[in-house]
């Protein structure tokens, strides 16, 4: 297969939805020599800021002039993103290599096990094991978890340090209805003596957490209690242990950018305290203070003001809504919004609404989107829309501030959009 094969095969393993569990996977990684043991890896979880989260460890070890892999998903503007070595994407050939290493193991499974069809995400998690254990080693690899974490197709490594970013209410329909089951299935990424830093707010959710850390014999690093951040307005104060850091100015905005950028510099001088890592801290927090993740309020046109932001969840527009206010709460907002299925839409439009001056909805190309006419019905605003071409729409913008968001996949769509045009 080449490249463009590659993908098709690859997007067509869609059609076999999710399929919590890690025995494909294990059987996949035992038939291929376990890539997955070759790897100093760090796992990410929570419901959200993984990719943040991710992005300010990778800039930090970067800077320390080591080579990082990364597994992230969803991509924004390229497929190949997923798989990146020090925040650029892996080659086209290297993912027709990889395709081509993995699927006839995949179809043996089918043909040898009763186990069925591997789905795209167990694919692509293959494919990322196999790259960063067999093909092209590097120092460090960064794990982004996919959907929860105890069944995640990326749970089945041993990482040296994991990291819980948050827990909301989000795939309620998979990981559970209430704060605490989801937690149950965050806390089973916590492995044996392996550290864990964590950013949990509810106290039952805490409690869970102490209590399979003491089962696991693991330590645990808790945002608030041991990492402690100052804020103060666009800078910071960071305190862990021995170490303090006055005056850190991010690059993302947004108080939830600043405990996403915390609990990645603890992360990381807790490695440096094992010997898992060398580091010179100054370095450290001028890699964290230059970090930048797209699609999270990003600025891509400054006259008209555009920025995009992938808020998806409830707790994602809080953060949004709350950043929004602070840094642009002078300006006239207009908001281009669609979402996936499944979401918490009354909400999620609430919230939003509370900020909008203009309320657009549109729908995107894309088989989880949800219906335009459910998005416009979801919406209770005095001056709501529905946009057809949403790419026409954002060309010619000519407003003060518009805010386009919803989903990762439809920031994704309006990138790619602009850029072919």
């Amino acid at each position: 297969m080449d490249y463009q094969d590659s993908l098709k095969w690859i997007h067509e393993r869609t059609k076999f939805g999710i399929k919590p569990g890690v025995k494909r996977m294990e059987w996949m990684l035992g038939e291929l020599d376990h890539p997955e043991r070759k790897i100093t890896g760090v796992h990410i979880v929570g419901t959200n800021g993984k990719g943040s989260t991710l992005s300010y460890m990778r800039s930090a070890l970067n800077e320390n002039g080591y080579t990082v892999g990364s597994f992230t998903s969803p991509y924004i503007e390229v497929f190949n993103e997923r798989i990146s070595i020090d925040g650029q994407p892996i080659s086209d050939e290297d993912i027709a290599l990889l395709a081509n290493l993995v699927r006839p193991v995949s179809e043996r499974m089918i043909e040898e096990t009763d186990l069925g069809n591997a789905t795209e995400f167990e694919i692509i998690t293959m494919m990322m094991f196999v790259y960063f254990g067999n093909v092209h080693p590097v120092d460090y690899v960064l794990v982004e978890a996919g959907l929860g974490a105890t069944h995640d197709s990326t749970n089945v490594f041993s990482p040296v340090m994991t990291l819980l970013t948050s827990i909301g209410l989000d795939h309620i329909d998979i990981l559970g209805d209430t704060l605490l089951d989801i937690t149950k299935d965050k806390s089973g990424v916590i492995k044996e003596n392996i550290p864990l830093v964590f950013n949990v707010k509810d106290d039952t959710c805490r409690d869970y957490i102490y209590k399979v850390l003491d089962e696991k014999n693991a330590k645990g690093i808790e945002f608030s209690r041991d990492i402690i951040l100052t804020e103060n307005g666009e800078e910071f104060s960071f305190k862990y242990g021995k170490f303090d850091f006055d005056d850190i100015k991010l690059e993302m905005l947004g108080r939830h950018q600043q405990e996403n950028a915390s609990i990645a510099i603890a992360a990381l001088l807790e490695m440096m305290e094992r010997d898992l890592v060398k580091l010179d801290v100054n370095k450290m927090v001028q890699g964290v203070e230059k970090t930048f993740w797209t699609g999270r309020i990003e600025r891509i046109s400054e006259d008209p003001l555009i920025i995009l932001d992938g808020a998806h969840n409830n707790e994602a527009v809080d953060a949004l809504v709350e950043t929004m206010r602070s840094n642009y709460g002078d300006k006239k907002i207009t908001v281009l919004f669609s979402a996936v299925k499944g979401k918490p839409l009354d909400t999620m439009v609430s919230k939003i609404g509370m900020l909008a001056d203009t309320f657009n909805v549109t729908e995107f190309d894309f088989f989880k989107a949800e219906d335009g006419e459910v998005l416009f019905n979801a919406i209770d605003h005095p001056d709501k829309h529905f946009v057809k071409d949403y790419i026409d729409y954002v060309k010619n913008f000519e407003g003060d501030l518009l805010l386009v968001t919803g989903s990762l996949y439809f920031i994704s769509e309006v990138k790619k959009g602009l850029r072919e045009e």
